[in-house]
């Protein structure tokens, strides 16, 4: 009879155990999708219906349309957003979370393979003292395998694949974010340093009508009175335009900050307001919530908290792992016995399952259950903010589109009054003072105006940023992704 050898007894238990693997494996149960997107609405906002145009206004319910940042036509805001994509430390925040997730993702995936090790261990012929362990040498080779039964594994690397996905949502929400204030705060700034210019000019015409009242209390044609008040006036504007400079280098410097530069205010902004873009198409309230990041970023959520259900009901289940070893040991000092085969190995599995843990386990399942009713809710916070905003960025455009309207016939009525005065200057009807009040007059409608469209155009970018369409091409935002 022929004896088996060692290498043959190591492979039969090796591949029965292999067997069994891909037996229990196939004969386990698969996980349950989380719930659909459509359903997730559903649990989340209820009776709120999406399925019709926006209320606040009539704009093109076509396609909302991407690379919104290129409409205003302002090659140094787009130098600025890039500027504030590589160097804003918000937005490298974000790109860590993003990296740190997927790392995450790559530690839950791990659990589904195989563990792999190997320990050895040595010493040399000692006079006395030694380690007695230093007595052995050899050489070992383990792996360790868990059959995922139940799902917990695999629902656990699900869990962690819905955050990851989160995370890069939330990452493009805030790179677009990033984007939209980026724009503000320079029109803001272009807007501070108009107002200060034209408050520059209204401090003139009062200075002016100073002089005017010193002069005619001197000759006797005014009083003492009337001097004091221009006074009053010309310190007040005075004044408002010290303001509005202090205001401007705090716009340039939070500006500076938002793109990561030092906040010294030297930037240079615009000498005027940039041009209204047209109307843009807004789509539909349901394709905002299907495209708008931060909205798919809460989905997600819910998806991860699905799972992480799933993987704390499956810890309940008994957990049974595979094993295998391999190995040689030898000793110039101890004597092995002699039925003691090298080299040595073998295989078999442990099973472990929980009895009793004082109510933890179940505890745990209703923890993660809480979690995405928590999930759920924080999805229609959001949901419901993103309609808000959109509704209100279109009531507000429509609102300060009239106000432009309106605010412009009145600057246009004030600067032909202002002709109208300056002719009846110069052919002696009226004095200089009606000029210079006149002036002022003009300079009030410029910075009413001036508000209005900068408030227009910064409303412009909330609608875009409140629809989710990208200021890049779809191109470009797919290659920022970290």
């Amino acid at each position: 009879m022929t004896r088996e050898s060692p290498d043959a007894r190591l492979r039969r238990p090796l591949i029965h155990t292999v067997y069994a693997a891909v037996a229990l494996t196939c004969a386990s149960c698969s996980t349950t999708p989380p719930p659909a997107p459509e359903e997730i609405r559903k649990q989340a906002l209820g009776n709120v219906t999406v399925e019709h145009p926006w209320k606040a206004g009539a704009m093109s319910a076509e396609a909302v349309q991407d690379n919104w940042l290129s409409s205003f036509q302002d090659t140094q805001l787009d130098a600025l957003v890039r500027e504030a994509l590589n160097n804003n430390p918000d937005l490298r925040i974000a790109a860590a979370r993003v990296e740190q997730a997927g790392q995450y993702l790559v530690i839950a995936q791990a659990s589904l393979k195989p563990w792999l090790g190997i320990a050895g261990t040595g010493g040399m012929k000692s006079g006395g003292g030694g380690d007695p362990t230093s007595a052995l040498q050899g050489i070992m080779i383990a792996a360790s395998w868990e059959l995922d039964l139940w799902g917990r594994v695999r629902y656990q690397r699900n869990a962690a694949r819905e955050t990851y996905a989160s995370a890069q949502s939330d990452f493009e929400f805030a790179r677009q974010s990033l984007a939209a204030s980026t724009a503000k705060a320079w029109f803001t700034a272009t807007q501070l340093g108009q107002r200060a210019d034209i408050a520059a000019e209204m401090v003139k015409s009062a200075q002016q009508l100073t002089t005017l009242a010193e002069d005619r209390e001197r000759v006797g044609a005014g009083t003492e009175t009337d001097t004091a008040l221009a006074r009053a006036s010309a310190r007040d504007l005075e004044d408002t335009h010290q303001q509005l400079e202090f205001a401007r280098g705090q716009a340039l410097r939070a500006l500076e900050v938002l793109i990561g530069r030092y906040p010294a205010a030297e930037i240079a902004a615009r000498p005027d307001l940039i041009a209204m873009p047209g109307a843009v198409p807004v789509g539909m309230p349901l394709q905002m919530l299907e495209r708008r990041p931060d909205v798919i970023a809460a989905e997600r959520r819910v998806a991860a908290a699905f799972n992480r259900i799933g993987e704390a009901k499956a810890a309940r289940l008994p957990k049974l792992s595979l094993n295998l070893n391999f190995g040689a040991i030898d000793s110039e000092i101890l004597q092995l016995k002699e039925d003691f085969e090298n080299p040595t190995g073998g295989a078999g599995a442990r099973l472990v399952a929980p009895l009793y843990q004082g109510g933890a386990l179940n505890a745990n399942v209703e923890i993660r259950t809480l979690e995405q009713k928590e999930a759920i809710a924080d999805y229609a916070r959001i949901a419901l903010r993103a309609l808000s905003e959109v509704e209100n960025a279109l009531a507000a455009s429509a609102s300060l589109a009239t106000r432009v309207s309106l605010l412009t016939q009145s600057l246009d009525e004030q600067t032909r009054t202002m002709g109208l005065v300056q002719e009846r200057f110069k052919i002696g009807r009226i004095d200089r003072r009606s000029v210079e009040q006149q002036n002022l007059g003009v300079q009030n409608a410029k910075l009413a105006l001036l508000n209005v469209r900068t408030e227009e155009l910064a409303q412009r970018v909330n609608l875009h940023l409140a629809l989710g369409g990208s200021f890049e091409t779809p191109q470009r935002q797919a290659e920022a992704r970290p």
